[in-house]
């Protein structure tokens, strides 16, 4: 009888992914064509946990216009900028039996940029990144040429943790992939030893292990080209695929699983906000329990 109601709970997860796309998951990440009031974005968005692309969201910025490589240089060159190298572009990624994060450098913009224009070499892969706020603290001469905050998103979200991700591109592409959280039942999870890369005086990259870290939980497939052998759960997921263009803002719920790619030299401002611990954050917590505990992936 335990079994029979086991399989039965595992029945009723693999079928909740597709009632819950059918109720509220839309078949592609919806366009806006202009920002939403703060009732709209919060009501038509937010509450119901869908992302969208808000098109003409940017054209007041400056940054739009004047964010040329050229313009770059001439303003932060001389700034050095914490840049992530890898060997092969991907940051804080599954390399094996291992989660990988990147080598951080500090290096004047303008290498960054010579080496993106082809006049120099470096080693990898470069990209000028830092999670909290690489702005403000990095570049502030850039400041002027971008609003401090998203003003109808920063009236609708309320302030706990940051999980709301408002990603606004300013010149370039990025493209991303998205699984809603009712998709988890699918998504495999398995613990990988922490490592860090290492460039050597030679230019090429070793793995350095993190001594006495936890193990990390980290996603171990590739969405662009799943090994469906070993993750068959994988193909019941249906991905939603988008491009966001120079001028464009996505709302990236929280909870969404994504994977990001974008073109050379893209630019993007991120601004994040924090979710609400409501129903929607249980429910996730309780679906993502039940998966774990009757192994579904």
């Amino acid at each position: 009888m335990a079994e029979a109601a086991l399989d039965a709970v595992r029945r009723e997860l693999r079928e909740f992914p597709a009632a819950a796309r059918e109720l509220s998951v839309p078949l592609a990440v919806p366009h806006l064509d202009e920002p939403p009031s703060p009732l709209h974005f919060y009501r038509d968005w937010v509450c119901p946990n869908r992302p969208c692309i808000i098109r003409n969201a940017l054209k007041h910025w400056p940054a739009l216009r004047k964010w040329s490589l050229p313009y770059l240089r001439a303003t932060v060159g001389s700034t050095e900028v914490s840049v992530a190298v890898t060997p092969d572009g991907y940051a804080d990624a599954v390399r094996g039996d291992r989660f990988v994060m990147p080598a951080e450098r500090r290096l004047p913009l303008s290498h960054v940029l010579d080496v993106l224009e082809g006049r120099a070499q470096h080693p990898g892969v470069l990209y000028v990144q830092k999670q909290c706020s690489n702005l403000p603290t990095e570049l502030p001469q850039l400041l002027p040429d971008v609003e401090p905050h998203v003003p109808w998103a920063s009236e609708a979200l309320v302030h706990k943790d940051h999980y709301e991700n408002l990603y606004c591109v300013v010149s370039g592409e990025k493209h991303f992939l998205l699984h809603p959280p009712s998709d988890r039942p699918f998504i495999p999870y398995e613990l990988y030893t922490q490592a860090t890369y290492q460039l050597t005086e030679e230019g090429s990259f070793k793995m350095v292990d993190e001594e006495a870290m936890e193990k990390v939980p980290w996603i171990p497939l590739d969405p662009l080209a799943p090994d469906l052998a070993r993750y068959p759960s994988y193909c019941q997921a249906q991905a939603l695929r988008c491009t966001v263009r120079a001028g464009e803002i996505l709302y990236l719920p929280a909870l969404w699983f994504h994977h990001v790619q974008q073109s050379h030299g893209c630019i993007a401002v991120n601004f994040w906000y924090d979710m609400e611990y409501d129903l929607k954050y249980s429910y996730f917590q309780l679906l993502d329990s039940l998966t774990k505990v009757l192994g579904l992936n």
